[in-house]
């Protein structure tokens, strides 16, 4: 009897457990509950899928051979700027294609000699291509041009990772497809669109002077929405070596049209948003919102350089190539500190501090698929899912009812433990349901039948032979034990490989299958066999089986 109480109280233990656990799963059911009790469960439940609640599925390509090109552009810009620092023997640099840089030295075997000595000691990943006169040739080596492929993969997908995280989408996927891919899942998103622009932007903050050249006072006022190459094209030929035509966005003052400012704007960055320490919104002068931004200590002491060199000069603050304002330096900015401000919502400015608080990505992306799931789809999904399970357990439970009799009772008693067991055991661990988590969950019943179902027909030999009711349970448990273990530990095998190299959809199927085959494999032996204990205590002489 001590056996028998033992076990009954740890069937009720896990089950009232369960549905305990399981109740943040329930709002309508969650919500009048005392706040002493929802400190104790979690907030949050069981997480629906993109294909149940609908969302953003996103794969995007990492364009790999703009990651290198980017490399090489600031092995560039720091040979410019170590000549300009230190007078370093060479008079020109630039890129050639992706990734070779060309050097002009100055005269002299002694300058080829330093610049060898430095690019060797300095620059490691350069390999020494040509040499021709005063001019000399470096390239990347393929093991750094495939760590810096790599590495900007690796980079964009953290990148893509903080800025969900910023965003707020519950139970987001996030994953890298074959070489450079990444496949994105927002389940429950609201404004998809948003979510996508907040994702894809490269988010390269620059700050650039502008050229006050005669060109500059030729530029008009104003240029509408769609004119921006028009602009460029008649403009092509005049501008001054070195300076680009940029826009900037300003919505009219009735809010609905709008129209781009043009800036005659230098190429050469001044200094980039890789030295950014924060980005938040704040309230401006006029209370319009504004992105204050705290560089780190190398970032304050270069932008408190390039203010006080350009005092009276205008610089153009320009994200992903777009101006968002060109304020002139009226004194020398110290303290690590700037702002940005333009003509935009305070939405756009959250969305703007989010993507340079996470960081830009390190090349731009491609999108090679984009497709989003309503939430009448996702209902459908969920009412089919439903529906599917509700039609595969009654047709089960007529089944063993009809061919077991009492016997097939006690199997869907563990049945309906089980899938409490699983509803909890999800919960708890805050998993994501999805349409194929669903079809696990319908396999699971199959498997837990099929457990018992070996477990009836072992005690129906075992009666045919004569047995008395006692023993032929026992020996009916005893003789299915080792083939039901075997069959549940081989799909639990095939169910964890399934978790660990599968994407999305098939986690799910792979979730719940692990978790109810773990969970049927205690009602099976433990739960049907305490209702047999307890029927054997009034000593049956037969079992409706």
């Amino acid at each position: 009897m001590k056996k028998i109480r033992g076990r009954l109280i740890l069937l009720i233990a896990m089950a009232v457990i369960s549905l305990i656990i399981s109740l943040p799963s329930f709002p309508s059911l969650y919500t009048p509950l005392p706040d002493w009790m929802k400190q104790i469960l979690s907030d949050r439940g069981l997480a629906l899928g993109l294909d149940l609640q609908g969302g953003v599925h996103l794969v995007l390509e990492v364009e790999e051979d703009r990651a290198v090109e980017i490399a090489v552009d600031r092995s560039r810009k720091a040979l410019e700027d170590l000549n300009s620092e230190t007078e370093f023997p060479i008079d020109t640099v630039v890129r050639e294609g992706t990734g070779t840089l060309i050097l002009t030295l100055a005269d002299g075997d002694e300058a080829k000699t330093k610049v060898t000595q430095e690019m060797e000691e300095g620059f490691p990943g350069f390999v020494l291509k040509e040499s021709s006169g005063t001019t000399v040739s470096y390239e990347l080596d393929s093991e750094e041009v495939d760590r810096i492929k790599d590495s900007a993969i690796n980079q964009a997908l953290e990148t893509i990772r903080n800025r969900i995280d910023e965003f707020g989408v519950a139970e987001p996927l996030i994953q890298r497809l074959g070489r450079n891919q990444i496949a994105v899942q927002l389940p429950g998103v609201k404004d998809p669109e948003r979510a996508k622009d907040l994702i894809k932007k490269t988010a390269l903050l620059e700050f650039k002077l502008l050229d006050e050249s005669k060109v500059a006072l030729e530029l008009p006022p104003q240029v509408e929405k769609g004119q921006e190459d028009q602009v460029r094209t008649e403009f092509e030929g005049r501008l001054p070596e070195g300076s680009e035509i940029l826009f900037e966005n300003v919505i009219a003052e009735d809010g609905e049209t709008s129209f781009s400012l043009p800036y005659l704007i230098k190429k050469d960055t001044a200094l980039t948003g890789d030295v950014l320490q924060d980005a938040r919104v704040t309230i401006g002068e006029f209370n319009e919102p504004i992105v204050s931004l705290t560089f780190d200590s190398r970032g304050g002491q270069e932008f408190e350089r390039l203010t006080a060199d350009n005092v009276g000069k205008r610089m153009a603050v320009v994200l992903d190539g777009t101006v968002y304002s060109a304020p002139r330096i009226n004194t020398k900015i110290s303290g690590g500190r700037a702002i940005i401000e333009g003509t935009f919502t305070t939405s756009e400015a959250n969305d703007l501090a989010v993507v340079l608080r996470a960081g830009a990505l390190p090349a731009p992306m491609k999108t090679l698929q984009d497709l989003t799931v309503g939430p009448s789809l996702g209902k459908d999904s969920i009412e089919k899912g439903v529906r599917t399970l509700v039609i595969a357990g009654c047709l089960v439970v007529i089944f063993m009812i009809v061919y077991y009799r009492l016997s097939g009772v006690v199997a869907n008693f563990a049945l309906v433990l089980n899938l409490i067991g699983l509803l909890g055991a999800l919960s708890g661990l805050n998993a994501t349901l999805t349409l194929p988590g669903i079809a696990g969950i319908i396999l699971t019943i199959g498997m837990g039948v099929d457990s018992n179902i070996l477990i009836f027909e072992r005690i129906r030999e075992e009666l045919r032979l004569g047995r008395p009711v006692r023993l032929a349970v026992d020996g009916g448990y005893d003789k299915a034990f080792l083939t039901i273990v075997d069959s549940h530990v081989t799909t639990l095998i095939t169910g964890l490989a399934l978790f660990l190299f599968g994407t999305g959809p098939i986690k799910g199927f792979a979730v719940t299958l692990c978790l109810g085959i773990a969970i049927n494999l205690f009602t099976a032996l433990v739960g049907t066999k305490v209702v047999f204990d307890l029927f054997n205590r009034k000593k049956l002489q037969r079992l409706s089986i």
